[in-house]
C-alpha cells in the first residue's frame, strides 16, 4: 500500500485574492465549475471556506464512483484543505499570485491499495484525476473571468 498523488494546474488571469474567494465558495461557485465527473453534489454545512461541508459522488471512470464527504480545513498560505470522512483522501487547492494573475494548484492524495491493484491504481489513477481536475480548472477560469 502506497500514498497515490494527483497533481494539476492553471494560471488564470485573474487575482489570487478573488480566486480564492471563488473557490472557497461551495454553495453557489462550486456546483457551477465541477465537471460531469460529480453527481449528487451538495453542501450539508457552512457553504464558504472553513467549516463547510460538502458531499458528492466523484465518478472517475465508468466503474470508479468514490462518495466523497469534504470539510474545509482553515486557510492557511493561499490552501484550501478538503477532507474526506470517507476515506484516506485530502485535496489541497493552492493560489499563489503569479504577475497580474494567479497560478493554482491542485493536489489530492489518498492511501492506495496493495498488491496488482494499487499498482494499477498508482499508474492510471492520477492521470485520470488530472484530467478531471482539468476541466474543473477550466471551469474556475471561465467563472472568473465572467465576474
Amino acid at each position: 500500500m502506497g500514498k497515490v498523488t494527483a497533481t494539476a494546474e492553471r494560471t488564470i488571469d485573474a487575482p489570487a485574492d478573488t480566486v480564492r474567494e471563488r473557490l472557497a465558495d461551495y454553495r453557489d461557485v462550486r456546483p457551477r465549475i465541477l465537471t460531469e465527473h460529480y453527481r449528487d453534489y451538495a453542501v450539508v454545512e457552512g457553504g464558504t471556506g472553513a467549516g463547510t461541508v460538502a458531499r458528492w459522488k466523484l465518478q472517475a471512470t465508468s466503474k470508479r464512483v468514490r462518495d466523497v464527504r469534504a470539510t474545509v480545513g482553515e486557510p492557511e498560505h493561499g490552501v484550501l484543505t478538503e477532507t474526506d470522512a470517507n476515506s484516506s483522501m485530502v485535496t489541497t487547492w493552492t493560489v499563489s499570485p503569479r504577475g497580474e494573475g494567479s497560478v493554482v494548484r491542485v493536489v489530492t492524495s489518498w492511501d492506495g491499495a496493495g498488491g496488482i491493484g494499487g499498482f494499477f491504481e498508482r499508474t492510471f489513477a492520477p492521470r485520470g484525476l488530472q484530467r478531471i481536475y482539468d476541466g474543473v480548472l477550466a471551469k474556475l477560469a471561465e467563472e472568473v473571468r465572467g465576474q
